[in-house]
């Protein structure tokens, strides 16, 4: 898993101890973006130990125990358990959470071992030897050389998902808009922020930890950077 870190500008009511909205670079919003592509299962996975409270929790801890005998012969509990993202691993964003891309995650694909280049009846692949081939139902272990896609000549410009020629405004609510000299003037009107003197900029550090608080913030309140850096959480 990554530890690489990225910084954010948090500007901070200290008087109602609330995070107005951050200033954040493209590292920041990428890691924003990626969350929406993690499979659930793979959430519940990275939060399975931070007493969540919620029911797909307990769905997941009983499919773990789960005896693999209730399964089918062609499905495997780890499909479940620890879905893969399809997002190629050179493009996930700088502070992935999902490990299922680390380099110790080889992708295995497997074959009918009665295929041959003469036949196209046995020309299947799967991605688990417990398959069945669908041409003579032989199980297919035949594994296969994975080739991954050249994503691996994508420049730091290229990677993720948004521009990086531009600095982005992320609100409390992780709403993200492309932060603007006009919109840092009216916020404060927005949120009737009286005296401008309540107001600091806080510099904070946003890794890994952060990344799994906020996770489960976003789930559980709309107050999520409030809630991560300062500790303070409402419905």
């Amino acid at each position: 898993m990554e530890t690489s870190k990225t910084t954010l500008k948090l500007l901070i009511n200290k008087t109602e101890r609330k995070v107005l909205f951050a200033e954040a670079d493209k590292d920041f919003v990428d890691f924003l973006f990626y969350v929406l592509s993690l499979p659930v299962g793979t959430i519940i996975n990275l939060l399975k130990n931070k007493n969540t409270g919620w029911c797909l929790g307990d769905l997941y801890r009983s499919i773990e125990s789960l005896s693999e005998t209730y399964m089918q012969s062609n499905e495997s509990k780890n499909s479940v358990l620890n879905p893969k993202s399809p997002l190629c691993p050179n493009e996930i964003p700088l502070l992935s959470l999902d490990n299922s891309h680390e380099p110790n995650a080889v992708l295995k694909f497997f074959s009918c071992p009665n295929s041959n280049h003469y036949s196209s009846s046995h020309l299947y692949v799967a991605d688990a030897p417990s398959r069945s081939c669908p041409g003579c139902d032989a199980t297919m272990n035949h594994e296969l050389t994975f080739v991954p896609p050249e994503c691996t000549t994508a420049t730091d410009a290229e990677r993720g998902f948004v521009k990086g020629v531009v600095t982005y405004m992320v609100m409390d609510n992780l709403e993200v808009t492309p932060m603007s000299t006009i919109s840092c003037i009216t916020l404060p009107i927005k949120f009737k922020v009286m005296d401008l003197s309540a107001l600091e900029e806080q510099v904070v550090d946003f890794g890994i930890d952060e990344g799994l608080k906020l996770l489960k913030a976003s789930m559980e309140c709309k107050n999520v950077l409030t809630s991560v850096f300062l500790g303070n959480m409402e419905d």
